[in-house]
């Protein structure tokens, strides 16, 4: 798929440790969502964004731990809703 640079959400995964902490990022997403990701995101569109989160959660990151990337966690979660609003 051919998509223009665009960027992920503003929310910050970074503290997301409960499922509270998730569903507050959640909001902070969709919030950014509807003030401008439509237009700013990388994925836009429920299409792109499926397709970067399926590209994403099966990516490892070169820099975090794989011990890190096998445990699922509530911050795990939210990094990869995070990167697949901007992931090519």
């Amino acid at each position: 798929m051919d998509y223009e640079t665009g960027r992920a959400t503003d929310a910050d995964p970074s503290n997301v440790e409960t499922r509270d902490d998730f569903a507050r990022f959640l909001s902070a997403v969709l919030a950014d969502f509807q003030s401008r990701g439509a237009a700013e995101w990388e994925n836009g569109t429920l299409t792109r964004f499926l397709d970067g989160l399926s590209a994403f959660a099966g990516a490892r990151v070169g820099d975090a731990p794989e011990y890190d990337q096998e445990q699922a966690s509530w911050r795990l979660f939210a990094e990869i809703l995070r990167s697949a609003t901007g992931y090519e």
